[in-house]
């Protein structure tokens, strides 16, 4: 029979042991995942094609000289072949930002015997090694409401470090109502046991400006199941507030309902903002879940 036990507060903040998971976890990712997908050599040290032009170092297009525009921007070689005069336009680029939220909240110091850890711990390997792979391929990570980004190679422990010292998002769970650039990635790790109308709230605050993102839905395998029986006491772990059910197995069939009409609830919020949600189980290897959010960063900017 499965046991639980819940994560203390202090444990919810990343030390050594997480910050090392995640520093391993980011070697065995294939870090080609990204790169692979990348196109025409668009993205370099942080910037990002818009395909469209601007200013930018990229070489987009040649077009018709318009007449008024200064003389410096015809290029005389292309136009030397031709009767006419063109200019020669560059793509223009911006940084890109990957923003990253990791709930510490109480429910995610949950963990029972079926796990393999908490989920808070797993959260914190998963966006810290995340970071670290998203740097190595270019990017600037930051996180949400909490550090500006950045590309530097010790990522993880800088973000660990503002985490260790962010006591307030120890009882935050729920993402801060930031607004990212229009062109920014959001991922968002968490439980979830939330009210659908605060989650949509809140993804809706943050895609305010069209800011693509993914919702991370992090579960122990206990949580989805319900396989206790016998007498039974529910803890929130939020509120503090304890239920005696008596025998549990009859809770089982109700709860399993109640868990999944909640995904499907998660799963509209997401599909209505064109975000994507997946859900990892602390049973199963964190490196599953990184890989997925690779690839699917990649597919939301057109590089797969």
């Amino acid at each position: 029979m499965a046991s639980t036990r819940l994560v203390e507060a202090e444990s919810r903040r990343p030390g050594g042991p997480e910050t090392g998971g995640a520093l391993a976890l980011a070697e065995v990712m294939p870090r080609l995942v990204l790169e692979s997908r990348r196109v025409s050599g668009t993205l370099a040290h942080g910037l990002h094609g818009r395909r469209r032009a601007g200013p930018g170092e990229s070489f987009w297009q040649f077009r018709p000289f318009v007449p008024g525009e200064a003389a410096a921007r015809v290029d005389w070689r292309r136009s030397a072949r031709d009767d006419r005069l063109y200019v020669r336009e560059r793509e223009s680029e911006a940084a890109h930002n990957i923003w990253i939220w990791i709930d510490r909240s109480a429910s995610m110091g949950f963990a029972s015997s079926l796990a393999q850890t908490s989920k808070v711990e797993r959260a914190l390997v998963l966006g810290l090694a995340l970071a670290d792979t998203f740097v190595e391929g270019g990017e600037r990570v930051g996180l949400l409401g909490l550090t500006r980004s950045s590309a530097t190679r010790g990522i993880v422990e800088r973000l660990a470090q503002a985490l260790v010292n962010d006591r307030a998002g120890l009882t935050q769970d729920l993402p801060p109502a930031a607004t990212p650039g229009r062109f920014d990635e959001v991922v968002l790790i968490s439980d979830f046991l939330t009210p659908l109308d605060r989650v949509r709230g809140a993804v809706q605050t943050i895609s305010a400006r069209g800011t693509h993102g993914h919702l991370v839905l992090v579960a122990d395998p206990v949580e989805e199941t319900f396989p206790f029986t016998g007498q039974a006491v529910l803890h929130d772990p939020e509120g503090g507030l304890s239920l005696d059910i008596g025998e549990a197995s009859a809770w089982g069939e109700a709860y399993r309902t109640r868990i999944a009409a909640h995904r499907d609830g998660l799963s509209e919020i997401a599909r209505q903002r064109g975000w994507t949600l997946t859900i990892h189980r602390t049973d199963r290897p964190a490196s599953e879940a990184a890989l997925r959010l690779l690839t699917l960063v990649a597919a939301a900017r057109g590089l797969g």
